[in-house]
């Protein structure tokens, strides 16, 4: 594993907590059987957005869209 500063000029010990990060989250990412579900899955699923009943147009669909001034 390769790290590389770009920008700016840590300290030995921001970089050494930067790396300890890092390498916490290659092996947390490891760990993971193979085709498990992850969080950014479950956020990304198109069904999670269409389960809720969208409102449909109507007489009163003005009052609806009503954003009241602060």
């Amino acid at each position: 594993m390769t790290i590389k500063v770009v920008r700016g000029n840590p300290t030995p010990e921001e970089l050494a907590a930067a790396l300890a990060v890092v390498r916490a989250r290659a092996a947390a990412a490891a760990a993971l059987p193979s085709g498990a579900p992850t969080v950014t899955d479950a956020w990304s699923d198109p069904s999670r957005i269409a389960a809720r009943r969208v409102p449909q147009p109507g007489p009163a669909s003005w009052s609806r869209t009503y954003w009241p001034g602060a």
